[in-house]
């Protein structure tokens, strides 16, 4: 039987329930230190091997080691949700992480967009991972690691370009255009068509069929569109695409509603553990001190933030509205909103000012100023790195008749250029999967037009 995360478990659960959270059961697991670091470097406890993982484990471990970072539970929200907890963290900072998850929990089942990818993709995502990762060692030893770990190094290169407004499971491209209904003859075509006469001894002439484009508008989910139209895909490496596609689609919410989720989560601990009568003074003391290191604005005293702690500022904002607009508005905007409209529409100056937040412009040589506190640009300073999964927008545009394949980065929409090396590499991966010539129409860091060609 796992051991409970805190003896204040079923205290704080029934709290919780008169206190009106909604939520599916999670399941808590401790687990030691280095396992909870591989399962927030992988994003799941069990996933499919590459060795990219292997650069961010060893990235994570030094930002730990040098006191950067600090791993107190990781959630995966679902029916039932997944709460993996670190076995050396103390009693009180175990009670503040479990009422801390059952704040996700609550979130996750009431957030429209977690509802709909969950309903999608799986309420049960770590068992899903599970199987990919079985399926994709079958592959391994079927194949070879080095031809799977060249699609898999493909497939992860595009994870972050899937597209969210399109469903998990959708149709393919119709190729022609659906025929138009014989419309019945009037009468006088009725008594013309039965008039005896010369008739033409040539057959009518056969159309040449009409094949429609293919995409017919810019395609901007590149996992599903190489998934099925790679002319030459076998079925195991289109499997790995569609598996990296399913996972993209779950970590998604996640991603997209950060603020909104941690701020949730942090205010339901806070509260649950004020209202929490039970707990003995020092574990409350312990636990509110916890409390205060997560939700502070900065890493460590005496340091100043240039990033934005998402604790911090979801905390202030749920905090805010609940006082002035009560807990029914703030479920409402719970149900309905992810952080692009949470921030835009919820993130006022008179707050912005209170958390002194503010845009700065980074200079080359290091210097650093503060530019002017105008509330619309800080909004697009917060979201600009969420936008399109944190990626650069860019879509299939064209499917050319000799089989080359367009890409146009939608540099004006997301308002930079490309790291050229990178793009390339990531073409040459797609080249991989594609077995023909991919061109990328983009800008460079300057702005430059630029067609990136593969052999």
């Amino acid at each position: 039987m796992p051991r409970m995360p805190s003896r204040f478990q079923s205290d704080l659960e029934n709290l919780a329930e008169r206190m009106q959270l909604d939520y599916f059961p999670v399941e808590f697991e401790l687990v030691p230190p280095s396992f909870m670091m591989e399962v927030a470097v992988y994003g799941l406890p069990v996933r499919m091997p590459h060795w990219s993982f292997g650069v961010r484990y060893i990235h994570q471990l030094v930002q730990h080691r040098m006191g950067y970072s600090r791993i107190f539970e990781v959630v995966f929200p679902g029916n039932p949700g997944h709460a993996f907890l670190a076995n050396n963290n103390s009693l009180a900072e175990n009670t503040l992480v479990y009422a801390h998850v059952l704040g996700h929990a609550d979130f996750s089942k009431n957030n429209e967009l977690f509802r709909r990818t969950h309903n999608q993709v799986s309420p049960r995502i770590v068992d899903l991972a599970a199987g990919h990762a079985q399926r994709i060692e079958q592959a391994i030893e079927k194949h070879g690691r080095e031809r799977v770990e060249q699609v898999l190094d493909a497939a992860l290169a595009l994870e972050q370009h899937i597209d969210v407004n399109q469903n998990l499971e959708r149709p393919l491209f119709p190729t022609s255009p659906p025929e138009k209904p014989k419309e019945p003859a009037d009468e006088f075509h009725k008594r013309f068509e039965s008039l005896t006469g010369e008739r033409s001894e040539m057959a009518p002439q056969p159309k040449e069929p009409v094949r429609l484009p293919v995409p017919p508008r810019t395609e901007y989910d590149l996992l599903w569109f190489l998934a099925h139209y790679a002319p030459e895909m076998e079925d195991w490496e289109r499997d790995v695409f569609l598996a990296v596609r399913e996972e993209s689609f779950y970590f998604y919410p996640v991603f997209a509603c950060q603020i909104m989720n941690e701020g949730w989560a942090s205010y339901w601990h806070a509260r649950l553990l004020r209202e929490a009568s039970f707990l003995p003074q020092d574990v409350y003391l312990d636990a509110m001190k916890a409390h205060s290191d997560v939700v502070r604005p900065v890493a460590a005293d005496n340091q100043v933030s240039l990033s934005v702690n998402p604790y911090h500022l979801g905390f202030a904002m749920w905090d805010q509205i609940v006082e002035r607009d009560g807990m029914d508005a703030a479920r409402k905007i719970l149900a309905q909103e992810d952080d692009f409209s949470f921030i835009r529409n919820w993130l006022d100056a008179d707050l912005a000012d209170k958390l002194d937040l503010f845009v700065y412009d980074a200079k080359r040589n290091g210097e650093i100023t503060v530019g002017e506190k105008d509330i619309y640009r800080l909004h697009e300073a917060l979201l600009g790195p969420k936008f399109n999964f944190g990626s650069p927008r860019v879509g299939i545009s064209e499917l050319r008749r000799d089989g080359t394949l367009e890409l146009q980065h939608e540099y004006e929409t997301d308002g930079r250029g490309l790291d050229l090396d990178r793009a390339r590499h990531v073409m040459n991966y797609i080249h991989r999967i594609w077995r023909r010539p991919v061109v990328l129409q983009t800008v460079d860091a300057r702005s430059g037009q630029k067609m990136l060609t593969t052999d």
